[in-house]
């Protein structure tokens, strides 16, 4: 097999070429805001909200069992059924668009035969796999945010601007919650960014855009399986999914740093060695399509 080698893989290059100004930000940007995945993605987020809460208009005010839990307390606030939303994406309806924005973006190319004529432009490799993966995240950060944003504002339309009631009994001032807020859905994606990491390095490694978004989705449910399994005692802690929840700590009376701190670390360590994986294995791949 073999493959595309451009100038600048050869030590030479065209008069006035200049390696930073191949594939701008703005342009990959643009590219995979066009992509019709890109606006079914915001469109199904955008509308959960009006789903959610149309659930509760016909079914009425959730009903409170053994125990109070956000989605009981859904229609206390507007902050509340933005917590309620946030906790219903939590380890899966926000990990699709993590997995969708990261594991599409470079095995799409290869399966349209794109990706050796972007190498040919020429775009360094190293370049190329920065950009796709700053801007997947920042998909990923806008997908995250989309949901308990509009949710806030859906909330408050129909159940009113209201303090943030906690299943401990609590209650977070309503002008308190929203930066609390904040830092859980910060969480959220920080703690998702080894989701996003896992997906680029598969769609490094494979040109079936599917199977990249699927091997990373599959493995954030097998990791989610293996946490509930109470016999694995503290190695649970070392699985991404067993601090996914962490960001509740945010909204206890008196924050708690300690387990979205851990979640962070674990997340971002575990990203760090998938992201080399992926620039060392793209870096002498024969890309031949």
């Amino acid at each position: 097999m073999s493959g595309t080698v451009t100038g600048v893989e050869q030590g030479t290059a065209a008069p006035g070429y200049r390696a930073g100004r191949t594939l701008p930000l703005r342009v990959e940007a643009m590219r995979q805001l066009r992509r019709r995945r890109t606006l079914v993605i915001g469109g199904v987020l955008a509308a959960l909200p009006f789903v959610v809460l149309g659930a509760f208009q016909i079914g009425g005010t959730p009903g409170r069992e053994n125990r109070t839990t956000f989605i009981e307390l859904a229609t206390a606030s507007g902050a509340n059924f933005a917590t309620t939303l946030l906790f219903m994406g939590t380890g899966f309806l926000l990990i699709i668009p993590v997995a969708l924005f990261s594991g599409d973006t470079v095995a799409s190319e290869a399966s349209w035969s794109s990706l050796r004529y972007l190498l040919a432009a020429p775009v360094p490799r190293a370049r190329l796999l920065v950009r796709k993966f700053t801007v997947a995240m920042v998909f990923s950060a806008a997908a995250v945010v989309l949901l308990p944003a509009v949710g806030l504002l859906v909330g408050t339309a129909a159940y009113g601007w209201g303090d943030l009631k906690l299943p401990t009994g609590a209650t977070l001032s309503a002008t308190e919650a929203l930066p609390r807020l904040a830092i859980a859905v910060l969480y959220v994606f920080l703690a998702e960014i080894v989701i996003g990491a896992l997906a680029f390095w598969l769609s490094t490694a494979t040109d079936a855009p599917l199977g990249a978004v699927g091997g990373a989705v599959f493995l954030s449910i097998i990791t989610g399986v293996l946490d509930a399994v109470t016999a694995l005692g503290s190695l649970r802690e070392w699985l991404p999914a067993h601090w996914q929840y962490a960001w509740a700590d945010a909204l206890q009376p008196q924050l708690e740093w300690g387990g979205m701190v851990q979640g962070v670390v674990l997340s971002l360590s575990y990203s760090v060695v998938l992201l080399a994986l992926a620039f060392r294995g793209f870096a002498g791949k024969d890309v031949v399509s």
